[in-house]
């Protein structure tokens, strides 16, 4: 399961690298090198932080990157963004739908709230990928005592040059 949400992922970056500068980007991670951005996460997280992000790859306009979580983030909507999630290690959920509590603007195009309220909990274990469509409140929360590392990758949408022409 795992492989398959890294690999959509991998694949959905690849796809994208045809027609980008190759000084530009970074198509490919190995699992060493993921486990390496793990642990530098970890020991780069300033005090009670709960969440440190490193970058794995970049396509532009594409990025995925880890997140390190240990904690529970603020939740959060990407208006014009979709957002893909690949659980990498830990297990915990991730809250979607509902509304944003005490929310606020965080940017022209991003929302933040202490937690979603009335949103659908999926638990989520390595392997496990999820979809978050554009303007859907979203929030990640470790379970176990242990933090999840998850991930993410957001998708412009809707696509450019959607849907397709014939």
């Amino acid at each position: 399961m795992r492989i398959i949400g890294i690999s959509l992922a991998l694949t959905l970056a690849a796809a994208v690298a045809v027609a980008q500068d190759p000084a530009k980007m970074k198509a490919y991670a190995s699992s060493s090198d993921v486990a390496a951005m793990i642990a530098k996460a970890k020991a780069d997280r300033k005090g009670d932080a709960p969440l440190v992000p490193e970058p794995i790859l970049q396509l532009a306009p594409y990025r995925a990157q880890l997140e390190y979580r240990p904690g529970t983030a603020p939740a959060a909507v990407h208006e014009k963004d979709a957002e893909l999630f690949v659980v990498l290690q830990g297990a915990g959920n991730i809250v979607t739908g509902g509304k944003l509590v005490d929310e606020k603007r965080v940017n022209a195009n991003n929302l933040s709230g202490a937690k979603i309220a009335n949103g659908d909990s999926h638990k989520v274990v390595v392997g496990d990928t999820l979809l978050v469509p554009a303007n859907t409140p979203h929030q990640v929360i470790p379970s176990g005592g242990k933090p999840i590392v998850v991930m993410t990758m957001h998708v412009p949408y809707p696509p450019e040059n959607w849907p397709p022409k014939n």
